[in-house]
């Protein structure tokens, strides 16, 4: 359809801020004219459904004193300026993508400008400059003879059902004709804030990771510890802007919250959300094979949530959860208060924070340094009562975090299997049925969680707390627009 004002202001009737979508539109065409706009269907990752506006055209790249024609399609969302738009290669029956650097199997292209998108800066004209840019680089199509259109036929269907930015997690990047592997152990930190600079640290302290590299997704040059890390140089430390760096990386840290200004509790995380959805399939595109740990908050809806974006399996996303409580709540009870667990039986599980809760594996539970033996239940809710106590008064400064994240990452990486509290999906587990990640004792190896410890000792206590948990953070994803 060509561009129509009046018609597109019809389209546009539910979209937030259909006004500047026009303006910005109106500029684009002026620019490029041989755009045209359609409302059509999308499909996101988790199988919903929305009506959102098709903006596709060519445009103009010149690659090795040739001139081309790139076909693309620009899915602009309903937050539009406010959240950059879906962006994939529209090619003809005749053409094959060439994955690269910044466009996966299946078309959907990623570029700094889209990870880095903030309104009013961030404009559509200047997303297209950059992707002509870096189409000059490394151009993402390429003809195929009549022998290879069958072959072509099957994934532009593919691609006509909008099924985009799914990746295929059994697949390898192919560059220079040949798979690339990943040949060491290699983490990725995406956010330079404290607790982003915390986890590099850790793991560099730890020895856990032959390379990191830290993701620094701020605008700007490097500041405060990104500059420091820059200046000395830790070794086998990377300081990046380009998610590219990421690639083929064992375990993804994602540590970035939005900073933006939200009123209600359910604005902040719908802006984490928003965040996310400009880094998560960027990172499933980079290291497909990769374990994601997620840091941000709050952890079990952001896991959710990253679960979700990158279409990896349940395994393989995970959060850092009650973690670093339970690793507390066992080294009160054995060292402060003199208790030995028979295998470290004590656990905190569920939501972290005020929520959280404590919770025994096995039927034997606590032994004590002086007489009984077996202590009975009394003495073990007064033993919980006084370790929940001191752990009431310790907080989790960025650097105790980190030491936790470095702890799991090693877990992952050496195929430890050693027994985590790491939130997870917890479906099927105390009654739950809904999809929610929980913190529970897992074992952890190199492709996430390997096995899930079933509740612990029979206690309706723990899994109505586990219950009244979920089904709030159930009702809060029921409200996120992912």
């Amino acid at each position: 359809m060509e561009f129509s004002e009046e018609t597109l202001r019809t389209l546009l009737v539910k979209y937030k801020f259909r006004d500047l979508t026009i303006e910005e539109l109106k500029n684009v065409v002026k620019m490029y004219p041989n755009f045209r706009f359609s409302m059509d269907t999308y499909t996101f990752k988790d199988g919903s459904l929305k009506d959102l506006l098709n903006f596709s055209g060519t445009i103009p790249v010149k690659y090795q004193g040739n001139s081309y024609n790139i076909p693309i399609c620009l899915w602009i969302l309903d937050s539009h300026p406010f959240a950059p738009p879906i962006c994939l290669l529209k090619p003809t029956i005749n053409m094959e993508i060439s994955v690269g650097k910044h466009v996966d199997a299946h078309g959907r292209i990623y570029l700094p400008y889209l990870q880095n998108w903030s309104h009013p800066k961030s404009i559509i004209i200047g997303l297209i400059k950059e992707m002509i840019e870096k189409f000059e680089e490394e151009l993402p199509l390429y003809s195929v003879s009549s022998s290879d259109e069958a072959k072509q036929l099957e994934l532009l269907s593919y691609i006509a059902k909008i099924t985009t930015g799914e990746t295929d997690v059994n697949s390898k990047t192919m560059v220079g004709g040949q798979k690339k592997y990943g040949g060491f152990n290699k983490v990725t930190v995406i956010g330079a804030g404290d607790l982003g600079i915390a986890c590099v640290l850790a793991i560099a302290a730890k020895g856990a990771a032959d390379q990191v590299v830290l993701l620094d997704l701020s605008e700007g040059a490097a500041k405060g510890g990104t500059m420091d890390l820059d200046i000395f140089a830790l070794p086998n430390v990377e300081i990046s802007k380009d998610f590219s760096a990421s690639a083929d990386s064992k375990v993804v840290v994602l540590t970035v919250n939005s900073l933006g200004n939200a009123q209600s509790y359910l604005g902040v995380i719908q802006s984490n959300v928003d965040l996310f959805r400009g880094i998560v399939p960027a990172v499933a595109h980079y290291s497909q094979n990769s374990v994601l740990l997620v840091a941000s908050h709050p952890v079990e809806i952001m896991t959710y949530v990253s679960w979700k974006l990158s279409a990896f399996p349940k395994s393989r996303v995970i959060g850092t959860g009650c973690n670093l409580d339970t690793e507390r709540f066992q080294y009160i009870i054995t060292n402060l208060l003199k208790a030995q667990t028979i295998g470290k039986e004590a656990w905190i599980i569920g939501e972290r924070g005020e929520d959280k809760v404590p919770a025994w594996s096995g039927s034997t539970l606590v032994t004590c340094h002086q007489t009984e033996g077996v202590v009975n239940d009394n003495s073990q809710e007064q033993l919980v009562n006084r370790a929940m106590e001191v752990l009431k008064g310790k907080g989790q400064k960025s650097w105790s975090v980190g030491l936790s994240i470095a702890d799991l990452i090693e877990s992952i990486l050496k195929n430890k299997r050693k027994i985590h509290s790491v939130s997870t999906l917890a479906k099927g587990c105390c009654n739950i049925n809904s999809e929610v990640f929980l913190s529970m004792p897992c074992i952890l190896g190199t492709n996430g969680v390997t096995e899930l410890i079933k509740p612990l000792k029979e206690d309706k206590l723990v899994a109505k707390k586990l219950q009244s948990s979920a089904a709030s953070i159930h009702d809060l994803q029921q409200q996120l627009k992912l």
